[in-house]
């Protein structure tokens, strides 16, 4: 496996990564801040009022997103198995 081979499957890897991620991270940070603006405006100061919310935003998306999340793993995994095996296969004998 080339080196340019490496950098696209890693970069395919991270890409990945992070458009699976990202939906999640998005809706955290939402209910984070609003969350803390409420907390502010009123004045309360509990910790757990600001997990507990993220947390359950967090798993209702994840409900929500997983059939996204599994159609986008699923293309990864098969261009990966389908189109660059062979040069993965390469690269852990060449490791090894």
């Amino acid at each position: 496996m080339t080196p340019e081979q490496i950098t696209h499957t890693v970069r395919q890897m991270l890409y990945t990564a992070i458009e699976i991620a990202a939906p999640f991270l998005l809706i955290a940070l939402i209910v984070g801040i609003l969350v803390s603006l409420i907390q502010s405006l009123t004045q309360i100061q509990e910790m757990t009022l600001s997990f507990v919310p993220k947390m359950l935003a967090v798993a209702l998306a994840l409900t929500l997103f997983f059939p996204w999340m599994l159609k986008i793993l699923t293309k990864f995994t098969h261009n990966l198995l389908l189109y660059e095996w062979d040069k993965v296969t390469n690269f852990i004998h060449y490791a090894g």
